[in-house]
């Protein structure tokens, strides 16, 4: 139903009020009834092409970070060849599963089985951080108006956090994202069936998603409690249970049956154990709290119950000993954005007819206002780019590296470190220099600007004792080394 005049059956009074506010302020806004419903579509489709543009900019001119992306990539090959999804990178027949649980990865196994190139990951998390913004524009127009409704959609887009995921390697949180957003409109919405069933799935994006499983149910037990909605209050309930049992079972079975070792590995990263023993300095976390909440939501968003779902994911980054964690780089901060944007949308149609005037008057501005704080930050941030004639061409210089690297026969294992990963993943099995255990690989490609052809040669003898390399050509800073066998 794409209409707040349209009010379901069993609709509630919180929703019947959002409804007939729509219609009597509609002197000073657009009726909801007659609200372009292509809005949030085309919306979508203008950051689709953002997004795509500046994943593939980045992967033609080499400048991906290659690990996330080539680990994932490898597991996702050996998907849609109906195999056990291997990364080699992180060890020779290293099962993904036994890393992180995200099975839901395999969805891009037919895609990619048609498409065989990292690309295919870069364009997938594009379309998928851009289906995100629907929702969030959707609901924020259907309670708000057109003009804040697009408002708030261009700020969710522009958003810093989703930014910086696009801008790094594919990551498997770009799966959670239209399902969160899908799962907290169907919150606000009052659609408690809808909001469980977006919501289940997560568990199947990574093992910490359980725990934002179980958040969102508790915001809807809190939505509905004084009013008990038959079967609702223990179907939240059993939301919640679902999230704790299959986030324990995720972490306390399940990757630890496909772990070597039988263990989680990323336990070391919290706790008294690990390299890494600092607690997150108080500043930095006020600091990344404020960039979370301030230029996203102008602070309104904890006025909603629905900003719990991001209490899990700020949790355990903060309790980490890695300071990777802490600030707001990387793709960790991307899932808190549609959970603030979608926490804004609630607040501001609970307070816009506050009875404090100055409160009102501010959530009545805050969508303009947070609008222009993304656009304001988005000329420090990747889709800037795009403004850039020449980020669109591919330098002279990658498309010598990517001769050099096509001297590597297809099928052939190769030992690489990060530079040369994403070229090599789709058509050879690619080790991690240092970490073959035991695997003498055909090449060796590594991106090294202070070493000489000697030098690594010597390296290579250092890390395969038993066999013999020779220099096969270099070119801006990238080697390729070549076994010779019987030597």
């Amino acid at each position: 139903m794409d209409t707040a005049a349209a009010v379901p059956p069993g609709t509630t009074a919180e929703g019947a009020t959002a409804a007939t506010l729509d219609h009597e302020q509609a002197g000073t806004r657009q009726p909801a009834a007659r609200h372009p419903r292509r809005d949030p579509y085309w919306l979508a489709a203008g950051f689709f092409v953002a997004f795509a543009a500046v994943s593939v900019c980045r992967y033609r001119r080499m400048a991906t970070m290659s690990w996330d992306l080539g680990i994932f990539e490898q597991a996702i090959r050996s998907y849609a060849h109906f195999q056990t999804p291997v990364a080699d990178l992180k060890g020779p027949g290293f099962n993904i599963l036994g890393d992180h649980f995200s099975p839901v990865t395999a969805l891009l196994a037919p895609f990619y089985r048609v498409f065989p190139t990292p690309v295919t990951l870069l364009v997938a998390q594009a379309a998928l951080f851009a289906l995100s913004t629907i929702p969030v524009t959707r609901v924020a127009a259907r309670l708000l108006g057109r003009g804040r409704g697009l408002a708030i959609g261009v700020a969710y887009g522009l958003s810093w956090g989703v930014q910086r995921a696009v801008d790094f390697d594919f990551h498997e949180i770009a799966f959670a994202m239209p399902l969160l957003a899908f799962s907290l409109e169907a919150v606000i919405l009052r659609r408690w069936y809808a909001a469980m069933l977006w919501a289940a799935p997560l568990v199947f994006v990574k093992e910490d998603m359980g725990a934002t499983v179980a958040a969102i149910g508790a915001v809807i037990l809190i939505r509905t409690w004084q009013e008990r909605p038959p079967r609702i209050v223990p179907l939240a309930v059993g939301l919640i249970a679902f999230g704790v049992l299959a986030c324990a079972l995720a972490l306390g079975v399940i990757i630890p049956s496909f772990n070597g070792s039988g263990s989680y590995d990323y336990w070391n990263k919290v706790g008294s154990g690990g390299e890494q023993t600092g607690t997150i300095p108080f500043e930095t976390a006020v600091r990344t709290l404020l960039w979370v909440l301030l230029p996203t939501s102008g602070l309104l968003a904890l006025r909603s119950p629905l900003l719990l779902a991001a209490v899990p994911t700020l949790g355990w980054r903060f309790v980490s000993h890695d300071d990777h964690y802490w600030g707001t780089d990387w793709h960790y901060s991307a899932v808190l954005m549609p959970i603030v944007a979608l926490a804004l949308v609630d607040a501001v149609d609970r307070t816009r007819d506050s009875h404090r005037p100055w409160l009102a008057s501010y959530a009545r501005q805050l969508p303009a206002l947070v609008a222009g704080a993304a656009l304001a930050l988005t000329a420090s941030l990747p889709l800037e780019n795009l403004t850039d004639p020449d980020y669109y061409e591919k330098p002279k210089e990658v498309t010598a590296v990517e001769r050099l690297l096509d001297r590597i026969p297809d099928g052939a294992s190769v030992e690489a470190n990060v530079g040369p990963i994403s070229r090599l993943t789709s058509r050879c099995r690619v080790l991690w220099v240092g970490g073959t255990q035991g695997v003498v690989p055909d090449y060796i490609a590594l991106q090294e600007f202070d070493r000489t052809p000697d030098q690594l040669v010597e390296y290579a003898k250092q890390l395969h004792p038993d066999a013999r390399y020779a220099y096969l050509g270099s070119s801006g800073g990238y080697f390729v080394l070549k076994r010779v066998h019987g030597g």
